[in-house]
């Protein structure tokens, strides 16, 4: 008997003799497991009884209190110095897992999905839901430029987005430069056609120039954490902030009556989820979005199905 073992066989064939073995693996030998284990296999349709999570509205939409994010899927990633990650998710997140991660979203209880608009993204949702039997709101990012606003709110209305807003990094830039005419444009379109209409920031200048331009906003998309890692300032630091100032956020947004997503609320995966799920939730957020791994969806909802379950020390009031 050989004494040599790849490591891609010894995972395999760990796996299958022991369904829990995954438990005890690091985060490189779950993503070897996930790609040894789908590898060449399509993922079959599969009946969906989610089981009941806490919703929320936004417009007359019901959606789940945690949405599941898309950057990861997109093979995007906010990696500080590491200049590879992006190229190592699009590798990792080929078509078949993508709709494997989006079933076990949807078998979780999840209803919604924040994704980009963009040629493979239309393609992925068209046949999720054609041969997957997908049914979560799509809640599309989209870009502008000051010469078309419309180019991606266009696209998300024709291609069955339930709602859109306008992408953060946009929405910092149009703020700085006394461009809320551009965002009212657009918040306008997306609202003619039916779809509620968001603004996203990263900066909390954002939401305050919106609100006091009294701007027609359904609902806002805001990063949120708490700051509590190595890496988060202060600025400027290359993709690493997103909250710069958490504090002046969660008292500016708990006078605000509208819908909040808080997003990048792990740091970009920097925040355990427990920690940061509490600290958005309590900080007033009434969604979060969250980008998850396959192996990672069964456990965020569970925690976060439990942080809304027990008492939350949360000052301001669902909206």
């Amino acid at each position: 008997m050989s004494g040599k073992l790849d490591r891609r066989s010894f995972l395999g064939k760990s796996v299958a003799a022991s369904a829990g073995a995954a438990l005890a693996f690091n985060f490189e030998e779950k993503v070897l497991l996930a790609q040894k284990t789908t590898s060449g296999v399509k993922t079959p349709k599969a009946d969906v009884n989610p089981k009941a999570f806490s919703v929320g509205k936004i417009g007359d939409l019901t959606l789940t209190r945690l949405i599941c994010g898309g950057n990861l899927t997109s093979g995007f990633a906010h990696s500080r110095d590491l200049i590879y990650v992006s190229a190592l998710l699009r590798q990792y997140f080929t078509d078949e897992k993508i709709y494997e991660t989006w079933q076990l979203c949807e078998q979780q209880g999840l209803n919604a999905m924040i994704l980009r608009i963009d040629e493979q993204v239309i393609r992925l949702v068209k046949t999720y839901r054609a041969e997957y039997g997908g049914k979560f709101h799509w809640l599309a990012q989209c870009k502008m430029t000051e010469d078309d606003v419309a180019v991606d709110i266009r696209r998300a209305i024709d291609n069955g987005a339930a709602a859109a807003y306008i992408h953060g990094g946009v929405a910092d830039k149009l703020v700085s430069k006394n461009r809320l005419d551009l965002i009212a444009k657009a918040l306008e379109i997306i609202k003619k056609n039916g779809l509620p209409a968001g603004v996203g920031g990263h900066s909390i200048h954002v939401p305050i120039a919106c609100e006091e331009a009294g701007l027609d906003v359904d609902f806002y998309m805001k990063t949120i954490n708490s700051k509590n890692y190595w890496s988060a300032g202060p600025m400027p630091r290359n993709d690493s902030v997103w909250a710069e100032t958490p504090e002046i956020t969660v008292e500016f947004m708990s006078k605000v009556k509208k819908p909040w997503i808080g997003y990048k609320i792990l740091g970009a995966g920097a925040i355990p989820p427990r920690e940061g799920i509490k600290y958005a939730f309590e900080s007033g957020c009434d969604f979060i979005c969250v980008g998850m791994f396959d192996f990672q969806v069964e456990e965020d909802v569970k925690i976060a199905r439990d942080t809304l379950a027990a008492k939350l020390d949360r000052k301001r009031p669902w909206c």
